[in-house]
């Protein structure tokens, strides 16, 4: 399943992210600070979506009420849910 996320509140723009089954299998964020995005990238491919989601929600960056993280995870959960 590919997603496709404009993520809110955050300097990156765009969270384009792979999933197989249950598995993560890559991420990439388009702006945004270059070394973190990367990292948050790295760490998250080969986890299982909802051990990313558990870990990662409501992880804020400075003064904002989210972050890059905090919205990778908004945007697994909210590819999961039922229509």
């Amino acid at each position: 399943m590919e997603i496709h996320y404009t993520p809110k509140g955050v300097c990156s723009r765009k969270i384009d992210i792979i999933v197989e089954g249950d598995t993560i299998q890559s991420v990439q964020f388009t702006g945004g600070c270059s070394g973190n995005t990367q990292g948050v990238a790295a760490l998250a491919k080969g986890m299982k979506v909802q051990d990313y989601i558990e870990r990662c929600k409501g992880i804020r960056c400075g003064f904002k009420q989210t972050s890059c993280p905090d919205q990778l995870a908004k945007a697994l959960a909210e590819a999961l849910k039922p229509d």
